[in-house]
Order: C-alpha cells, then sequence, then structure tokens
C-alpha cells in the first residue's frame, strides 16, 4: 500500500483517528498531570489539499471532500466532532471562511493546540523533506521536539517518560510488508517498560492490511492490558479500503463513551456504499499477564533436612 498522505489528507481515515485522537487527549487532560504525545509516525504536519488530486502516477479523484468535506459546512455535529472541525477550520487563514478545507492539519499540530504547560510532544519521523517541514512548523514551540528517528526505537528509548504518564500514536504507511509485526513487536517491548501507558493503533481495511492480523499479534502480547478497538466501514465492497480503525491500549476513563457518539455520527455521514457502519468493542476488558511455561524435570516433595 504506497500512502502518499497529501492524496489521502483529510479523508474519511483521516477524520475518524484524528477526531477520536483528539478525544484521548481530552480524556487524559482531565487529570491535572501532564503527559507526554509520542508520534511515531508524524508526517509532514500539513497537507495542501490542491496537491490532493496528484496521484502516484496520474490525477485521481482527492479523497478530502468525502472526508473533511462532508463535515465542513455541517451545521448537527457532535460536540466532539464540531471541536475538531473548528481546530481544522483555525489551523490555516485559507481555512477561514472557505466553503471547503484548503489545507489540513497532521496530528502533531491537532494535538499541539490542546496541549497544556505541563504536556510534552516528541514527533519522530526519519523521511527528510517532512522532518525539516515539521521542525520548522515547531521551532519556536518548547514543549515539541522532533525526531529524525525509527517511531518504534523511540517506544523503547522515550517510554516510560518522566511525567509517568503518556499516549502514544502509531500510525505507520503499512508500506512495509511486516508492519504488523513491526508493531507488536514494538508493543511487546513497551509494555514491558510501561504497562500503564496509553497506545492507540491506527490501521486500515484493505485487502492486504485488516484488522484480524493485527488482534492475533495483540493478543499474543503477554502484557495485554484492557484493549478497545473503534472501527468505522464507509464502504464493504470498496476494493481500495473499506474503512479503518483505532486501537487503544489502556484507554482512559470516558474515551468509550466520548468515541461511541462520535463513531454512530461518522458512520451515517462518511459512508460511500451501502452497509456502512462503525463498531466499538472490547478486545480485552481487563488486563491479562500471561506467565511464561517452565518445563523441566518434576521434582518431588521437598525432603527435611534432620535437626
Amino acid at each position: 500500500m504506497n500512502y502518499r498522505h497529501h492524496f489521502h489528507a483529510g479523508n474519511f481515515a483521516d477524520v475518524m483517528k484524528h477526531a477520536l485522537l483528539l478525544e484521548l487527549v481530552r480524556a487524559l487532560q482531565r487529570k491535572p498531570g501532564g503527559f507526554l504525545y509520542l508520534d511515531t509516525h508524524a508526517g509532514a504536519g500539513s497537507y495542501d489539499l490542491a496537491r490532493a488530486k496528484q496521484g502516484a502516477s496520474a490525477e485521481r479523484a482527492p479523497e478530502h471532500p468525502d472526508g473533511i468535506g462532508r463535515l465542513w459546512v455541517n451545521a448537527g455535529l457532535p460536540l466532539a466532532l464540531h471541536e475538531y472541525v473548528a481546530l481544522v477550520r483555525r489551523f490555516d487563514p485559507r481555512n477561514e471562511g472557505a466553503d471547503a478545507c484548503r489545507v489540513y492539519p497532521g496530528s502533531p499540530w491537532l494535538v499541539q493546540q490542546l496541549a497544556r504547560p505541563q504536556d510534552r510532544l516528541a514527533l519522530c519521523e526519519r523521511e527528510p523533506s517532512a522532518n525539516l517541514a515539521l521542525t520548522r512548523s515547531f521551532a519556536q514551540e518548547r514543549r515539541v521536539k522532533v525526531h529524525a528517528m525509527d517511531g518504534y526505537v523511540a517506544l523503547r528509548g522515550m517510554l516510560p517518560p518522566p511525567e509517568r504518564r503518556a499516549l502514544a500514536l502509531i500510525d505507520p504507511p503499512y508500506e512495509a510488508k511486516d508492519e504488523i509485526a513491526q508493531i507488536v513487536g514494538a508493543l511487546r517491548e513497551a509494555l514491558v517498560r510501561f504497562p500503564t501507558g496509553v497506545y492507540a493503533i491506527w490501521y486500515p481495511l484493505t485487502g492486504r492490511v485488516g484488522g484480524a492480523t493485527l488482534f492475533d499479534g495483540l493478543r499474543s502480547l503477554p502484557l495485554l492490558p484492557p484493549t478497545l478497538v473503534a472501527d468505522l466501514i464507509v464502504d464493504p465492497e470498496s476494493a481500495r479500503m473499506s474503512g479503518c480503525g483505532l486501537v487503544v491500549l489502556n484507554p482512559p476513563y470516558g474515551f468509550e463513551e466520548a468515541a461511541e457518539p462520535a463513531l454512530r455520527y461518522l458512520s451515517r455521514t462518511l459512508a460511500q456504499g451501502r452497509g456502512s457502519s462503525a463498531t466499538l468493542r472490547w478486545l480485552a476488558k481487563v488486563r491479562r499477564v500471561v506467565k511464561p511455561v517452565v518445563t523441566g524435570p518434576k521434582r518431588g516433595p521437598a525432603s527435611r533436612s534432620p535437626r
């Protein structure tokens, strides 16, 4: 899946991912203590939607009209989605008063807008041009640091944070054939180092990438915390991408209740075919610890030493 994000920016998947990401941030901010936001694949941070029709080899219909475009002039948005759209409008002067979104923000800017003085952002992006764009965007932000490093390595190296609270967004392009194995491997180590962190994994629902493989990998983790799955399917018959999902390990209190009405609204508003749906379910309801099986010769009852 060659994920050119300028082409996909602002599509239904971005809308779902960013709306739920903001709810995760709000839920964490119910407590006064600060937290680290770690973005493992931060991207360029800003996407000019005029470039969206430039596909990999030829012009293609952009995807944002069926994503952020459907929410842009909708007056009946639930509160969470209203606040999300308001942030997108505020991102760039070209958006203010426009009849359609012109420039779409990435996850780093959206989270930074909600960040409090006690919150901190670490943005990982290895692609040189995207890293440069991020660095320039946040050059004046003391609480934001951009890293030219592998985000999976960052999950090991930056956790646990001094704040003792963290939200990690794992949002890779799914170009590598072993991407899910990399995600599960990184989470395996991260959970050992920091079992109480909040980990959110976005995934597309395509012919090659699906939730089932990811879920199998998560179930294999020896330290699996409470895990919530949010799925949005806009077109079950699509040959490209029928929908997407977000898996949240250790979802903060209040997130499930906030996500449910937003997902229900998006399943109706962003539908592209019959059978659109949204689901919210638990992959694991309670923390599960799988102890390693120790094999070896059987030992008989312990004998007492003579007094």
